[in-house]
């Protein structure tokens, strides 16, 4: 496997969470500390912060210390990008199902 194809893998894999993906969306309206994420997310900090570690780690999200707060920001802007391609993707799926379901009733 080439390392183009690892990167994704391990890219991909980083995103593969629900509340990872959550996280990011939030991100892509601006900077926040996990204290804020935790609100807005309604989640607890630490399952917050064991998902910034993951993204941390495979260098989606940085982290950047302003005195005793870290405050969290997407590494690469064109994270906002994917997501919005995702969300597409997501619309166009549901799109056919609708179809389909709409092609099922017709035919019952």
């Amino acid at each position: 496997m080439n390392q183009i194809q690892q990167f994704k893998a391990e890219f991909f894999k980083a995103l593969a969470h629900p509340m990872r993906i959550r996280i990011l969306e939030v991100l892509c309206e601006g900077d926040k500390n996990v204290n804020e994420l935790q609100s807005i997310l309604g989640s607890e900090g630490s399952a917050v912060s064991q998902q910034l570690a993951v993204l941390r780690n495979k260098n989606v999200v940085l982290g950047l210390k302003e005195g005793t707060t870290v405050i969290y920001s997407l590494r690469d802007p064109l994270i906002k990008d994917l997501l919005i391609v995702a969300k597409q993707i997501f619309d166009n799926h549901l799109v056919d199902a609708i179809s389909l379901l709409e092609d099922i009733r017709k035919e019952s």
